[in-house]
Protein backbone atom coordinates (compact mmCIF):
# COMPACT_ATOMS: atom_id res chain seq x y z
CA UNK A 1 0.00 0.00 0.00
CA UNK A 2 1.11 3.23 -1.39
CA UNK A 3 1.34 6.69 1.12
CA UNK A 4 -0.32 9.40 -0.93
CA UNK A 5 2.51 11.61 -0.96
CA UNK A 6 4.93 8.66 -2.02
CA UNK A 7 4.85 10.01 -5.60
CA UNK A 8 5.82 13.44 -4.45
CA UNK A 9 7.99 12.05 -2.28
CA UNK A 10 10.28 10.81 -5.10
CA UNK A 11 9.91 13.48 -7.11
CA UNK A 12 12.78 15.12 -4.91
CA UNK A 13 15.31 12.86 -5.79
CA UNK A 14 18.65 14.52 -6.36
CA UNK A 15 20.87 12.28 -8.69
CA UNK A 16 24.15 11.48 -6.86
CA UNK A 17 22.85 12.64 -3.13
CA UNK A 18 21.81 9.03 -2.05
CA UNK A 19 25.23 7.72 -2.09
CA UNK A 20 26.37 10.26 -0.22
CA UNK A 21 23.89 10.01 2.31
CA UNK A 22 24.48 6.71 3.10
CA UNK A 23 28.46 7.58 3.62
CA UNK A 24 26.74 10.18 6.28
CA UNK A 25 24.71 7.96 7.95
CA UNK A 26 27.13 5.19 8.23
CA UNK A 27 25.10 2.60 6.33
CA UNK A 28 27.96 0.00 6.14
CA UNK A 29 28.06 -3.21 7.54
CA UNK A 30 28.88 -3.26 11.60
CA UNK A 31 27.87 0.09 11.90
CA UNK A 32 25.24 2.08 13.53
CA UNK A 33 23.01 2.65 10.36
CA UNK A 34 24.13 -0.76 8.53
CA UNK A 35 21.23 -1.99 6.06
CA UNK A 36 19.78 1.72 5.77
CA UNK A 37 18.34 2.61 2.23
CA UNK A 38 18.46 6.23 0.95
CA UNK A 39 16.81 7.60 -2.12
CA UNK A 40 18.62 10.65 -2.20
CA UNK A 41 16.25 13.66 -0.99
CA UNK A 42 17.79 16.27 1.24
CA UNK A 43 15.50 17.30 4.14
CA UNK A 44 14.24 20.63 3.22
CA UNK A 45 12.61 18.65 0.44
CA UNK A 46 11.57 16.25 2.69
CA UNK A 47 9.84 19.33 4.76
CA UNK A 48 7.53 20.32 1.72
CA UNK A 49 6.25 17.34 1.04
CA UNK A 50 5.25 16.77 4.52
CA UNK A 51 3.19 20.39 4.62
CA UNK A 52 1.00 18.51 2.27
CA UNK A 53 -0.03 15.91 4.55
CA UNK A 54 -4.13 15.51 4.38
CA UNK A 55 -4.06 14.61 8.09
CA UNK A 56 -6.20 11.89 7.75
CA UNK A 57 -3.49 9.15 5.61
CA UNK A 58 -1.92 6.21 7.56
CA UNK A 59 1.61 6.99 7.68
CA UNK A 60 2.57 3.52 8.61
CA UNK A 61 3.27 2.41 5.03
CA UNK A 62 5.79 5.32 5.14
CA UNK A 63 7.09 4.77 8.43
CA UNK A 64 7.97 0.52 7.97
CA UNK A 65 9.55 1.68 4.75
CA UNK A 66 12.92 0.30 4.07
CA UNK A 67 13.49 4.23 2.75
CA UNK A 68 15.03 6.31 5.23
CA UNK A 69 13.61 9.48 3.65
CA UNK A 70 9.88 7.92 3.66
CA UNK A 71 10.04 7.07 7.18
CA UNK A 72 11.54 10.58 8.06
CA UNK A 73 8.64 11.55 6.33
CA UNK A 74 6.29 9.35 8.07
CA UNK A 75 7.88 11.23 11.39
CA UNK A 76 7.67 14.65 9.99
CA UNK A 77 3.79 14.32 8.99
CA UNK A 78 3.43 12.94 12.52
CA UNK A 79 4.91 15.91 14.52
CA UNK A 80 2.63 18.18 12.42
CA UNK A 81 -0.61 16.28 13.29
CA UNK A 82 0.31 16.34 16.88
CA UNK A 83 1.17 20.22 17.04
CA UNK A 84 -2.02 20.35 15.05
CA UNK A 85 -4.03 17.79 17.23
CA UNK A 86 -6.35 17.81 20.01
CA UNK A 87 -5.54 15.96 23.62
CA UNK A 88 -7.16 12.83 22.65
CA UNK A 89 -5.28 12.97 18.92
CA UNK A 90 -1.47 13.95 20.89
CA UNK A 91 -2.10 11.16 23.14
CA UNK A 92 -3.04 8.38 20.27
CA UNK A 93 0.28 9.79 18.14
CA UNK A 94 2.36 9.79 21.34
CA UNK A 95 1.45 6.25 22.19
CA UNK A 96 1.88 4.97 18.42
CA UNK A 97 5.59 6.83 17.89
CA UNK A 98 6.18 4.65 20.78
CA UNK A 99 5.25 1.84 19.55
CA UNK A 100 7.36 2.07 16.34
CA UNK A 101 10.85 2.67 17.97
CA UNK A 102 12.36 -0.43 15.58
CA UNK A 103 11.61 1.93 12.45
CA UNK A 104 13.14 5.23 14.33
CA UNK A 105 16.48 4.30 13.71
CA UNK A 106 18.99 6.69 13.26
CA UNK A 107 19.87 9.83 14.45
CA UNK A 108 18.43 12.41 12.56
CA UNK A 109 15.28 10.34 12.55
CA UNK A 110 15.13 10.61 16.59
CA UNK A 111 16.44 14.47 16.85
CA UNK A 112 14.14 15.29 14.34
CA UNK A 113 10.54 13.87 16.33
CA UNK A 114 11.68 12.82 19.39
CA UNK A 115 11.27 16.01 21.69
CA UNK A 116 8.59 17.11 19.32
CA UNK A 117 6.03 14.03 20.04
CA UNK A 118 7.59 12.11 23.89
CA UNK A 119 9.16 15.52 25.17
CA UNK A 120 5.81 17.88 24.34
CA UNK A 121 3.19 15.14 25.14
CA UNK A 122 5.27 14.13 28.77
CA UNK A 123 6.00 18.28 29.82
CA UNK A 124 2.63 18.40 32.55
CA UNK A 125 3.31 14.39 33.16
CA UNK A 126 5.15 11.65 34.71
CA UNK A 127 8.86 10.95 33.42
CA UNK A 128 8.99 7.70 34.50
CA UNK A 129 8.71 6.91 30.10
CA UNK A 130 12.40 8.42 29.46
CA UNK A 131 13.60 6.39 32.33
CA UNK A 132 12.35 3.03 30.79
CA UNK A 133 13.55 3.58 27.31
CA UNK A 134 16.95 4.80 28.81
CA UNK A 135 17.40 1.52 30.33
CA UNK A 136 16.82 0.11 26.60
CA UNK A 137 18.85 -2.22 25.09
CA UNK A 138 18.06 -0.40 21.79
CA UNK A 139 20.48 2.48 21.07
CA UNK A 140 17.75 4.63 19.58
CA UNK A 141 15.49 4.21 22.24
CA UNK A 142 17.89 5.49 24.69
CA UNK A 143 18.60 8.21 22.62
CA UNK A 144 14.72 9.14 21.95
CA UNK A 145 14.64 9.19 26.28
CA UNK A 146 17.61 12.08 26.14
CA UNK A 147 16.62 13.91 23.23
CA UNK A 148 12.94 14.13 24.51
CA UNK A 149 14.40 16.12 26.99
CA UNK A 150 15.01 19.29 24.92
CA UNK A 151 11.54 20.28 25.27
CA UNK A 152 11.71 20.03 29.06
CA UNK A 153 15.01 22.51 28.13
CA UNK A 154 12.70 24.98 26.48
CA UNK A 155 10.30 25.54 29.08
CA UNK A 156 13.54 25.64 31.44
CA UNK A 157 13.26 22.38 33.63
CA UNK A 158 16.66 20.75 33.55
CA UNK A 159 16.98 18.15 36.17
CA UNK A 160 15.78 15.37 34.07
CA UNK A 161 18.19 16.12 31.36
CA UNK A 162 21.11 15.68 34.01
CA UNK A 163 19.55 13.15 35.85
CA UNK A 164 19.17 10.80 32.56
CA UNK A 165 22.33 12.18 31.93
CA UNK A 166 23.59 10.88 35.17
CA UNK A 167 22.11 7.09 33.99
CA UNK A 168 23.84 6.69 30.68
CA UNK A 169 27.32 7.93 31.83
CA UNK A 170 28.37 4.37 31.14
CA UNK A 171 26.62 3.97 27.96
CA UNK A 172 29.01 2.44 25.18
CA UNK A 173 27.48 4.18 22.15
CA UNK A 174 29.12 7.47 21.11
CA UNK A 175 25.89 8.58 19.78
CA UNK A 176 24.53 8.45 22.96
CA UNK A 177 27.73 10.08 24.19
CA UNK A 178 27.14 13.25 21.81
CA UNK A 179 23.51 13.03 22.18
CA UNK A 180 23.86 13.29 25.79
CA UNK A 181 26.36 16.05 25.33
CA UNK A 182 24.35 17.96 23.14
CA UNK A 183 21.32 17.90 25.90
CA UNK A 184 23.60 19.20 28.25
CA UNK A 185 25.00 22.22 26.64
CA UNK A 186 21.14 23.34 25.71
CA UNK A 187 20.39 22.76 29.50
CA UNK A 188 23.86 25.19 30.31
CA UNK A 189 22.53 27.60 27.77
CA UNK A 190 19.50 28.01 30.63
CA UNK A 191 21.78 27.49 33.52
CA UNK A 192 25.15 27.88 32.77
CA UNK A 193 25.80 27.11 36.74
CA UNK A 194 23.49 24.11 36.62
CA UNK A 195 25.80 23.05 34.13
CA UNK A 196 28.90 23.23 35.90
CA UNK A 197 27.58 21.59 39.09
CA UNK A 198 26.87 18.61 36.92
CA UNK A 199 30.35 18.93 35.79
CA UNK A 200 31.47 19.15 38.93
CA UNK A 201 30.55 16.12 39.72
CA UNK A 202 30.09 14.09 36.53
CA UNK A 203 33.31 15.17 34.57
CA UNK A 204 35.56 12.57 35.73
CA UNK A 205 33.08 9.84 34.89
CA UNK A 206 31.94 11.52 31.59
CA UNK A 207 33.07 10.10 28.35
CA UNK A 208 35.50 12.38 26.55
CA UNK A 209 32.81 13.20 23.80
CA UNK A 210 30.00 14.05 25.95
CA UNK A 211 31.93 16.26 27.61
CA UNK A 212 33.78 17.94 24.26
CA UNK A 213 30.03 18.56 23.77
CA UNK A 214 28.71 19.71 26.98
CA UNK A 215 31.40 22.41 27.19
CA UNK A 216 30.93 24.01 23.22
CA UNK A 217 29.86 27.01 24.36
CA UNK A 218 32.30 27.69 27.10
CA UNK A 219 35.33 29.99 26.61
CA UNK A 220 38.53 28.43 24.78
CA UNK A 221 40.54 28.41 28.40
CA UNK A 222 37.82 27.17 30.24
CA UNK A 223 36.92 23.86 27.75
CA UNK A 224 40.96 23.58 28.03
CA UNK A 225 40.84 23.59 31.81
CA UNK A 226 37.72 20.90 32.19
CA UNK A 227 39.27 18.67 29.34
CA UNK A 228 42.73 18.94 30.86
CA UNK A 229 41.15 18.29 34.50
CA UNK A 230 39.39 14.78 33.50
CA UNK A 231 42.59 14.05 31.67
CA UNK A 232 44.50 14.61 34.63
CA UNK A 233 41.63 12.55 36.95
CA UNK A 234 42.32 9.54 34.34
CA UNK A 235 46.46 9.90 34.51
CA UNK A 236 45.58 9.65 38.60
CA UNK A 237 43.54 6.62 38.38
CA UNK A 238 45.88 4.12 36.62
Amino acid sequence: MRHPLTDALHEKIEPGYAELAARFFKTAPGTYGAGDQFLGIRVPAVRAVAVRDDGESDVLPLLNSPWHEERLLALLILVRRFERGDETKREEIYAFYLSQTRWINNWDLVDLSAHHIVGKWLIDRSRKPLYELARSSMLWERRIAIVSTLAFIREGELNHTFSLCRELLGDKEDLMHKACGWMLREAGKKDVMALRTFLDSCCYAMPRTMLRYAIEKFPPEVRRLWLQCKDKKIIDDK
